[in-house]
């Protein structure tokens, strides 16, 4: 079983490796503008999660079976816990979970910025849309630095 976590691990760690190119080459498409490009990776994206979905989902069974056998807490660590493998199981194990932990960093450091990004174009698009439109976005403030409203002050019987 322990083998069994450890091709799991590695499964999981190829697609979050995955998830960062993709990441890198999402980045390249929004700052080119590069919406085909885009779609084509949000679909490659969409792919990716749903296998890493799948073996996250198998990486916890495999966790909860071997847990059975071994005394784990909520406060137990996943290193501690690979230690109470078979020593050569072990090494695997811990080396397995360091390459997953960097790839995921990467992957998410790379999710954010892209996240970044992706609102600052949809920002300056509503800007320019806004603007050819004759709208605007930005609140007005008043004087004592309360919101404007936009209510008719003068009486227009008189």
């Amino acid at each position: 079983m322990w083998q069994k976590l450890i091709d799991t691990l590695d499964k999981l760690g190829d697609v979050y490796d995955g998830l960062a190119k993709l990441g890198e080459r999402k980045h390249s498409a929004l700052v080119g503008i590069d919406m085909q490009g885009l779609s084509k990776i949000l679909d490659e994206e969409q792919l990716l999660t749903a296998k890493l979905h799948k073996l996250e989902q198998r990486r916890v069974e495999l966790l909860k079976g071997l847990s059975q056998s071994n005394t784990v807490s909520d406060l137990t660590r996943a290193e501690d816990f690979y230690r109470s493998a078979p020593p050569a199981m072990s090494k695997l194990l811990i080396a397995a979970h360091k390459r997953l932990s960097q790839n995921v960093d990467r992957a998410v450091k790379l999710r954010d910025n892209n996240r970044v990004l992706a609102q600052c174009a949809l920002d300056a698009v509503q800007s320019r849309l806004n603007m050819l439109s004759g709208a605007t976005v930005d609140p007005t403030y008043s004087g004592k630095g309360s919101g404007v409203s936009h209510q008719k002050k003068y009486d227009f019987k008189a």
